[in-house]
């Protein structure tokens, strides 16, 4: 059976209406922007791309201009929630590749930049309003790690790792990250992961203050005891250990070299950067011993 949509690149002065029948809709009739700021001078040297369904109708568009910007990601209301903006994002990112750019960088709509983080972007700066709208701007960088300096950038990256894990997600951290794990967003994607089969290994060098804290990651660890496994650290080789990290068996990564302080360095797509950090993980992995006291409380 075929695919129900397809994203193409396409040539700007050909798809000029197509591209028109999505942006207009999306962005001048539902979200009230001003044409003349909607179209302008900088379409004809962007490279676009079009989603289409099974008939050839426009249902999506993007942009990626030679500074490495995205921008005019625009999908109609009956298509929203499919993945047609997921795999428009991916193409662009695709040609950014292609044409040997270093960073893709965007101003993404506030409620959006979830779905910008699972792909690697972190916010940069302050929000702000563009066309009457709050936005925050964004990066990527591209086959490369990415510094992380802020707590947001910190939850971004972790949203992204998480949303790509497969069959393991491991978080090696000192005493449950508050400021990190209990985000919100961080512990939806989680909470997501856990629903999907993927378990999530958390290894503790303090289980104490999380538990007096009443840490938000611990009631879910009990709704979902199938998908985590907690243990904690006592060998005093391994609770020297100063760093903390999380990663996944599909190549992303997120490492702080000092476990108290958002700090470090995060990528997507550094498989060797994993492999690295699963080492020091499962070794410490092996010598630590079962959480039961998250067991005594429900589990």
């Amino acid at each position: 059976m075929s695919a129900p949509f397809r994203v193409d690149g396409v040539d700007f002065a050909d798809a000029l209406p197509a591209l028109r029948a999505v942006r207009d809709v999306v962005f001048v009739q539902e979200q009230r922007v001003p044409v003349e700021i909607e179209r302008d001078a900088l379409d004809p040297a962007c490279v676009h791309v079009l989603a289409q369904d099974a008939e050839g109708r426009p249902i999506g568009t993007g942009r990626l201009a030679p500074s490495g910007k995205i921008g005019r990601m625009a999908v109609l209301d009956a298509w929203r929630g499919r993945g047609v903006g997921r795999a428009l994002l991916r193409r662009l990112l695709d040609e950014a590749r292609a044409r040997g750019l270093a960073e893709a960088h965007l101003h993404a709509q506030v409620d959006a930049e979830r779905f910008y983080a699972i792909d690697g972007f972190l916010p940069v700066g302050e929000r702000f309003e563009e066309a009457g709208i709050q936005h925050q701007a964004m990066r990527r960088l591209l086959g490369h790690p990415a510094a992380v300096e802020t707590a947001a950038q910190a939850a971004a990256a972790v949203v992204g790792i998480a949303a790509h894990a497969r069959r393991t997600l491991m978080i090696y951290s000192r005493e449950m990250d508050p400021g990190l794990l209990d985000q919100p967003d961080v512990l939806a994607a989680l909470r997501r992961l856990g629903t999907r089969g993927v378990e999530t290994r958390l290894l503790l060098q303090d289980i104490e203050t999380p538990q007096r804290a009443h840490a938000p990651l611990i009631p879910l660890v009990q709704r979902l005891p199938s998908a985590f496994a907690v243990r904690v650290i006592e060998e005093p080789v391994d609770r020297t250990y100063p760093s903390a990290f999380v990663a996944s068996d599909t190549g992303g990564w997120y490492f702080r070299p000092l476990g108290h302080r958002p700090d470090g360095e995060t990528q997507l797509d550094g498989p060797a950067r994993v492999r690295q950090l699963r080492t020091v993980f499962d070794a410490a992995w092996e010598r630590a011993r079962p959480a039961s006291e998250l067991r005594a409380l429900g589990i």
